[in-house]
C-alpha cells in the first residue's frame, strides 16, 4: 500500500520537475532571442553563457593584392589582427598575385560573388572609377570627411567620384598609399665599363641613348649579354600603359584636356602618339629592349632585372629594392635609383602618380563593420605604421606620414629618391578620374596594342596611332 502510494507521488513530483525546467528554459530561450534581436549580435559573455545558441560573429570578407615579399603580407596581417581584437569582428583574408586578382575581379562582377572590400593596386586605376559609375561602390564618405585635410587635393580627386546610377559624386574610394615612376638600374655593369652615376645624363634623348650605349660597351668589353633598356611593351601587363602615358606626359601629349573632354582629334596629339611609337621602334629595332618584353607580365620587368637580364628598367613602387633588401651590398651598392630624367623640352618631368585604394562593394552585407575597418585602417599612426613594416614599397597618401624620419632617412637611398620625388616634383593623376571612359582605354590597353601593331605585325606608327586613336574614340562614344 506504501509502495502503491511512494510511486504515484515520486511520478507527480517528476512530472512537476519537468514542467518548472520547461518554464525556465523557454524563459531563458526567449531572453536570448530579445539579445539578438535588440544587440544584432550576441556579446562574447553572453554567447559563451548561451546553450545552444550559436556565436554569430560578423566575418567581412577581403580580397587583398599579395604583396612582393613577406613583409607586407605580415604587415597587413597584423593590422587585421589589432583590428579584430579592438572590434570583435573577424576578416576572411585572401591574397592574390596582381594579375589573378584583376582577372578574378572582372570575372567575379559578372556572377555577384563578390567580397566586401578589394585592396588592388596595379588594376585600381581601370575599375575604381567605372564601377563607381555603374553604381557598384558603396559611398564611404563617413569614413573619409572627418580627415579630409590630411589628403591633398589631387589624392582626394581620385576618390571623389561620380555615380551615374545615384547621379552624385561622392566619395567612393580610400585612398591608402601611392606609388610613382622611377627608374633602377645596376651601378655594378656600369662600374664594369668605367661609368660612375654622375655620368648618367639628365635630358631625356642623352639619358636614353646612354643605356643604349652601355649595353654595346658591355657586350664588347665584357662579352655580357644584357639589354639596356627593359621597359614593358606586353599588351598583358598594366606596366605598359603606365610607361607610355608617362612617355606621352615626357612630350606634352594631352590625350583629356583639364575637363576630361577627348583631345585625339587635334593634330598635334596624333602626330605626338606617332612620335612616341617611333621612340619605341627605334629602340626596339637596334636591339635595345628584350624581345620576351612582348609577352611579360605585371612582375616580369621586375624578374628580368632582378636576374640581371636588363641593365635598367622603370617602376612604379619600390618593390625592386624591396626584393633585395635583406641583402645590405646590393640594396645600397649595386642597386642604383633615380628619377625621370627631364622632358625634352627641357622642363622638370611632371610624374603620373597611381592613387591606391580599397574599395567597398555596394552590395556588402556588412558596410557599418566594414567602414569600421577602414577607419581604423587609415588613421595616421595605423597607416605611417604599416606602411613603416610592410618595407616602405608603397609611400603614404596623409600628408602627417611624411614627418616620419623613416621617410627622410638619406641612407636608404630608395625610399630617400621616392619621398623627394613625392614631395619636391610636379605630378599629376591619371585621366581615369578625370573620366571614367578612360578606365576602359587602359583595362584595353590600347597602348600595348598600338606597340604590337608596330613592333610585331610592322605596322607604321602613324598607321597604329590612327587606329588607337579610333579605338580611344570608340570607347568614350559608348559613354
Amino acid at each position: 500500500m506504501f509502495a502503491i502510494f511512494f510511486n504515484k507521488y515520486f511520478k507527480y513530483i517528476l512530472i512537476s520537475g519537468a514542467i518548472c525546467l520547461t518554464i525556465v528554459a523557454c524563459v531563458n530561450f526567449s531572453q536570448s532571442e530579445k539579445l539578438v534581436s535588440e544587440s544584432g549580435k550576441l556579446s562574447q559573455s553572453s554567447q559563451s553563457s548561451q546553450v545552444g545558441v550559436p556565436a554569430q560573429k560578423t566575418v567581412l570578407e577581403i580580397w587583398w593584392d599579395k604583396g612582393f615579399n613577406s613583409e607586407e603580407d605580415e604587415a597587413l596581417q597584423q593590422l587585421i589582427n589589432n583590428w579584430e581584437q579592438q572590434s570583435g569582428y573577424q576578416i576572411k583574408l585572401s591574397f592574390y598575385g596582381t594579375d589573378e586578382l584583376f582577372k578574378k575581379v572582372e570575372r567575379q562582377l559578372q556572377s555577384g560573388d563578390l567580397p566586401d572590400l578589394i585592396a588592388m593596386f596595379k588594376g585600381e586605376k581601370s575599375l575604381t572609377a567605372r564601377l563607381a559609375w555603374e553604381g557598384k561602390l558603396a559611398d564611404v564618405s563617413t569614413v573619409i570627411k572627418p580627415i579630409e585635410n590630411l589628403y591633398t587635393k589631387d589624392v582626394l580627386k581620385t576618390a571623389n567620384l561620380y555615380n551615374d546610377v545615384e547621379k552624385k559624386r561622392s566619395y567612393y574610394a580610400l585612398p591608402i598609399h601611392q606609388a610613382t615612376m622611377h627608374v633602377y638600374y645596376w651601378r655594378d655593369f656600369l662600374e664594369q665599363i668605367g661609368y660612375s652615376d654622375s655620368d648618367i645624363p639628365k635630358d631625356w634623348d642623352n639619358f636614353w641613348k646612354f643605356w643604349q650605349k652601355a649595353q654595346d660597351e658591355l657586350e664588347i668589353k665584357q662579352k655580357t649579354k644584357i639589354y639596356g633598356m627593359g621597359l614593358p611593351l606586353s599588351i598583358e601587363a598594366g606596366d605598359t600603359y603606365q610607361t607610355f602615358e608617362q612617355i606621352l606626359e615626357a612630350y606634352n601629349i594631352p590625350i583629356l584636356d583639364a575637363q576630361g573632354k577627348l583631345s585625339v582629334d587635334r593634330p598635334e596629339v596624333r602626330q605626338g602618339i606617332i612620335q612616341v611609337l617611333d621612340w619605341y621602334k627605334e629602340s626596339y629595332q637596334g636591339g635595345y629592349f628584350p624581345p620576351e618584353a612582348l609577352q611579360w607580365l605585371n612582375p616580369d620587368n621586375n624578374r628580368s632585372f632582378l636576374n640581371r637580364d636588363v641593365l635598367m628598367t622603370t617602376n612604379d613602387t619600390l618593390s625592386i629594392p624591396a626584393a633585395v633588401r635583406q641583402d645590405p651590398d646590393t640594396y645600397k651598392k649595386k642597386l642604383g635609383i633615380l628619377e625621370l630624367p627631364n622632358k625634352p623640352n627641357g622642363e622638370p618631368m611632371r610624374y603620373l602618380v597611381t592613387i591606391q585604394q580599397v574599395i567597398l562593394l555596394a552590395d556588402s552585407k556588412h558596410q557599418e563593420a566594414a567602414k569600421d575597418f577602414l577607419t581604423y585602417l587609415i588613421k595616421p599612426e595605423i597607416n605611417g605604421n604599416f606602411l613603416k613594416v610592410a618595407g616602405g614599397r608603397h609611400s603614404p597618401v596623409l600628408k602627417s606620414v611624411w614627418q616620419d624620419s623613416f621617410w627622410k632617412d638619406r641612407k636608404d637611398p630608395h625610399i630617400f629618391t621616392a619621398t623627394h620625388t613625392f614631395t619636391k616634383q610636379p605630378q599629376r593623376i591619371y585621366y581615369t578620374y578625370l573620366n571614367p571612359a578612360y578606365s576602359i582605354v587602359l583595362k584595353e590597353n590600347v597602348w600595348g596594342q598600338a606597340l604590337k601593331k608596330v613592333l610585331v605585325n610592322n605596322t607604321s606608327s602613324e598607321q597604329a596611332a590612327d587606329s588607337a586613336i579610333a579605338q580611344i574614340k570608340q570607347i568614350f562614344a559608348q559613354w
